[in-house]
């Protein structure tokens, strides 16, 4: 098992925030503090890139890549799974048009979700974020024609997986104003290579009974071993890096995951290419205290069953996980 270098990453970013952010206004009139331009990159053969210096919600994260992957756009799902991390984009949003039904009575960010839970029509108008990622990844729309990014992708990497257009986008210019919050992490890339006969051997006696040193390629193929390891590299425009980075991180390293079992190849790395990467003004505190705190020395697992990446379902199972307590932060809408 290899050691935990994760966290120090995340710390080094935390601790050049602090050291050489300037400050900027924001959308959201919090304010920031800012640098530009970085990277972030994991070798999945370390574990699964879950952050032990905080506890993450685990579920969470995982019901949001769900939500992308079915290229649902409305809250409901979300609500319905106890998942809450867009709650505040979809109130803002609702408050934006002026929605009058209440007679000025303001409908609380509590209540406006109840209504989401309990009301099918409120929740099919006002849970709607517009055009947002999982509508790009899954039906991205060009006039008459549609588009099914993630299945393109996975199509192409079973026929051609050397090519250099394994992609997805979702900055779809022509529809930024019909959502609710342009996407922050914008696109992504993924890239194979073709494993040596060491690798795939070392492959199979970490995931087999069968020991040996003395493989052939050919009993190999009739194993189904891995002829490829697969990488994944993202782009944001936007980062927050307290509240939001973690999830990207571990989002991405689980869509890696999904896609390399749908194609039968190994997870090799995930890398984040960061474009505005800031800490929010109420976030320095925590930020300073997760500094602070020594990394586990190992990173955990993650086991996955059973995998319908086209109707957004996987199964999957995170194997010893230890990591500090949570620390709580308010997420800026």
């Amino acid at each position: 098992m290899e050691v935990n270098t994760l966290d120090g990453k995340y710390q080094d970013l935390l601790a050049d925030i602090l050291s050489n952010g300037v400050e900027k206004k924001d959308r959201t009139g919090t304010g920031t503090i800012s640098v530009f331009g970085r990277q972030i990159r994991h070798k999945m053969s370390e574990g699964f890139p879950l952050l032990t210096t905080k506890k993450m919600a685990i579920k969470t994260l995982m019901t949001e890549l769900k939500w992308f992957l079915k290229g649902d756009t409305n809250i409901k799902y979300l609500v319905d799974n106890n998942c809450h991390i867009w709650d505040g984009d979809a109130y803002k949003n609702f408050w934006r048009k002026n929605y009058t039904k209440y007679h000025g009575n303001k409908l609380t960010p509590e209540k406006f979700i109840e209504k989401i839970k309990t009301d099918e029509a409120f929740a099919k108008e006002w849970g709607e974020l517009g055009p947002i990622y999982g509508k790009q990844w899954r039906n991205w729309t060009k006039g008459i024609h549609e588009y099914d990014q993630i299945a393109l992708l996975l199509e192409e990497l079973k026929t051609n997986p050397d090519s250099r257009r394994l992609m997805v986008n979702a900055w779809n210019v022509g529809e930024l104003y019909l959502m609710a919050l342009p996407p922050c992490h914008y696109g992504f890339q993924v890239y194979t290579r073709e494993l040596n006969l060491d690798e795939r051997i070392d492959w199979l006696n970490a995931n087999s009974s069968s020991k040996s040193s003395d493989w052939l390629s050919e009993h190999l193929d009739r194993m189904d071993v891995p002829k490829r390891a697969i990488s994944l590299s993202w782009n944001q425009r936007s980062v927050d890096t307290f509240l939001g980075l973690p999830f990207n991180i571990a989002s991405y390293a689980m869509l890696l995951t999904l896609i390399a079992k749908e194609v039968n190849m190994i997870p090799e790395e995930v890398i984040g290419n960061l474009g505005d990467t800031h800490l929010y003004m109420n976030h320095i505190e925590q930020a300073k205290e997760q500094l602070d705190r020594e990394p586990m020395p190992y990173l955990p697992k993650v086991k996955v069953g059973d995998v319908d990446i086209l109707n957004g379902e996987f199964i999957y199972e995170i194997l010893h996980y230890h990591s500090h307590p949570a620390i709580k932060a308010p997420l800026s809408n």
